[in-house]
């Protein structure tokens, strides 16, 4: 027998956590923490460890597919797929132009660092302009707010966890989702040292979520109202004198606008729709004011609000106003192997198109609107490829969705599974898995806590006939008489561009290869961002970019509306859990047993008994987008007029996979709103949190 032992690490979320594989004659076993990481010192979560079992799956596709007249699917050679796809993308082209082949990239493609370019050059090649993402589910309000402020998407500034004296938290909930946008190894642990050094912690949430015991209090907040918060507390900070005026005059343009517009929403009139008292917002104001180094964060639960672009200007206004940017215990820029401000250069107003839809933000397409162009466009999708990703469930639409995916004439899915959006397809085609490839950190680029770059060879081989993603878009590029990598031979150099990004800090990717662990980089530190790194062309952070115009009037009608319909009215929120990670986890037998077979909705009990329900009740919920049926859990964390339902389920026509099937839950998502008007025109978020919803007993 033939045993050893692979230094790895995770790629299910940014912090990309050290890892020991155990490989034995050819096989991996078992994954466990790499304890002599310098940087994840021993940490791995149960969901990267359970990483093994997705390896070993006996439902994965481990050859190419193609569905057959009859409705299923028979294996064919990778020759037969790429002639055929090629053949069939080609035609459809031809006949109807670039425009009616389009693409969806889904989350795990942010962890593997070589699809990206070779998605992007096969669909460049094509001429499509119709892309679609996961990122317009949860992050691209990010990406937007600061290229509105910074003048570059790429710059996010995270909290010095280390050095903070008051961090406050919007919308995240690090025990169980590990965060986002900010890449850090153990979260809880961070946290609780921050504590127990005396520092303050606060989370805005519409839960009493699982992160705050022994670590910070929760003020709980009506969903989808954050952005008045943020403006309340900013105006109540600049009301007893908190603004660093020498900050603001040295580094800031329209500053008057936005005392403008958080004029608007004082603590008295913000807390009649956030159901948070004035007084507790003043008293939160001036502990900003009085902390000696305050930083603050938002994460999905914000993200998701139908104005999650705004929120993110006003998050960054908290740090830059107070003098907390580019200070140490403040919001700091992570420097990571690539300094990538420069990268995401892009001037705001030039980043808008017109659609057949209104107009919006250039980039990948507001994925609410994946239906609309497949059946209610003049020049609609007629094929699509689909690359780690399951836009089925994932996605808004419910039965009007599967119903345009099954409309395609072509429908191509690259992925690990045949999943939900599988199961419609033409063809299904295996790719390999994390573990079957060579990579690097790339995902925590830009929000590492503790910056550093990894290189891992793969652990072991792809198994039978799975592929990964680069090679099939290289082959599909030579069927279709376009350039590929390929075209330099079998084994062409693929590392050219990390290379390149290395040699800008002094460094190279053999020397990252070289070194066991890889290389750490310089920890945070203050950075003369305004002057090294911040990229609007006059080198001033915009406080209120013009081109927020209608957003902040909307942001006042949206006010009027809440408060109208008053503090009963049911709102549904999107709740995480340690037992599902989206398309990854769906088939792991593991976390699905007992009571984690399905999902659950989450009620206030007061509410419940108001609606004569009780706990384990079966209960229709529904809107105008969707109606489903499910078991009530009552749950008094939740704060009255919450609703809460875990997303990743609803496998009931998945039969590819056996697990997910026979455990398949409710599709959250086939209650969100679709179409127009379902997403933030600044950024192409949709709208997926505070949404309205009734319920009643079947």
């Amino acid at each position: 027998m033939s045993k050893h032992e692979v230094r790895t690490f995770c790629r299910v979320c940014e912090p990309a956590c050290g890892l020991l594989a155990e490989v034995v004659d050819g096989e991996l076993l078992t994954l466990k923490p790499d304890r002599d990481h310098p940087i994840t010192k021993g940490f791995a979560c149960h969901k990267g460890l359970a990483a093994t079992q997705i390896h070993n799956d006996p439902d994965r596709l481990d050859q190419p597919m193609r569905r057959t007249d009859s409705g299923g699917f028979e294996p064919i050679s990778w020759d037969t797929a790429i002639s055929e796809i090629g053949e069939k993308l080609r035609g459809i082209i031809d006949q109807n132009g670039p425009d009616s082949v389009a693409a969806y990239i889904g989350n795990p493609t942010a962890f593997n660092t070589l699809v990206s370019p070779a998605f992007g050059a096969f669909f460049a090649q094509l001429g499509t302009r119709r892309v679609f993402s996961s990122g317009t589910q949860d992050c691209a309000n990010k990406f937007a707010g600061s290229e509105a402020v910074f003048g570059s998407s790429t710059i996010n500034p995270i909290p010095d966890i280390e050095h903070t004296d008051l961090l406050l938290i919007f919308g995240a909930n690090p025990r169980i989702s590990h965060w986002s946008f900010i890449a850090i190894a153990d979260p809880m642990k961070a946290l609780k040292d921050a504590r127990s050094r005396g520092a303050k912690i606060v989370f805005v949430n519409p839960r009493q979520i699982e992160s705050a015991p022994g670590v910070g209090e929760v003020l709980q907040i009506r969903p989808d109202t954050d952005v008045y918060l943020l403006a309340a507390l900013l105006h109540e900070i600049d009301a007893i004198g908190g603004f660093d005026e020498t900050v603001i005059r040295n580094h800031g343009k329209h500053i008057d606008e936005l005392r403008a517009f958080i004029a608007r929403y004082p603590a008295e009139r913000a807390a009649r729709v956030t159901g948070i008292a004035a007084e507790s917002i003043r008293e939160l104001a001036g502990e900003i004011v009085r902390a000696k180094r305050a930083s603050f964060h938002m994460s999905t639960g914000v993200n998701m609000g139908r104005q999650g672009t705004i929120a993110y200007w006003l998050l960054h206004m908290l740090s830059f106003t107070t003098g907390n940017l580019d200070r140490r215990g403040g919001n700091l820029l992570s420097l990571g192997f690539y300094p990538n401000a420069k990268a995401g250069r892009r001037a705001y107003e030039d980043g808008f198109t017109d659609s057949p839809f209104g107009r919006f933000r250039k980039g990948t397409l507001p994925g609410n609107l994946m239906a609309d162009y497949i059946t209610d466009v003049d020049e609609p999708v007629r094929a699509m490829v689909v690359v780690a990703g399951n836009p089925a469930l994932s996605i808004g639409g419910g039965e009007k969705l599967r119903s345009a995916l099954e409309s395609l004439e072509l429908l191509v899915t690259i992925d690990l599974y045949r999943n939900a959006t599988g199961e419609l397809a033409d063809y299904v085609l295996p790719s390999a898995d994390m573990y079957e490839r060579e990579d690097v950190n790339i995902t925590g680029l830009g929000l590492q806590h503790r910056p550093y770059i990894q290189f891992t060879e793969r652990v072991v081989p792809p198994k039978f006939e799975r592929k990964e993603e680069w090679w099939i878009f290289a082959k599909l590029s030579q069927a279709m008489g376009l350039r590929s990598p390929l075209d330099q031979g079998d084994t062409p150099d693929l590392w050219g561009r990390t290379d390149h990004m290395l040699r800008s800090r002094g460094h190279s990717l053999d020397e990252v290869r070289a070194t066991e662990h890889g290389l750490v980089l310089p920890p945070l530190d203050e950075t003369d961002f305004y002057q090294q790194h911040l990229q609007t062309g006059d080198k001033r952070v915009d406080c209120c970019p013009p081109g927020f115009s209608e957003a902040i009037d909307r942001v006042e009608s949206q006010f009027v509306e809440l408060e109208a319909e008053g503090t009963e009215r049911l709102k549904l929120i999107t709740l995480r859990d340690n037992y599902m990670h989206n398309s990854w986890y769906q088939n792991i037998e593991g976390m699905k047993r007992g009571a984690k077979n399905r999902n659950y909705l989450y009620v206030n009990p007061i509410d419940a008994a108001d609606r004569h329900l009780e706990d384990g009740a079966k209960v229709r919920i529904w809107n105008d987008f969707g109606s489903l049926q499910i078991e009530l859990r009552t749950d008094d964390g939740l704060m009255r007029g919450v609703v809460a339902l875990t997303h990743g389920w609803g496998n009931a026509r998945t039969p590819g996979m056996k697990v997910a099937n026979r455990t398949p839950g409710v599709n959250s998502n086939a209650l969100l709103p679709v179409g127009p008007n379902s997403f933030d025109t600044l950024s192409n978020q949709a709208f997926m949190t505070g949404v309205p919803v009734e319920i009643a007993g079947i």
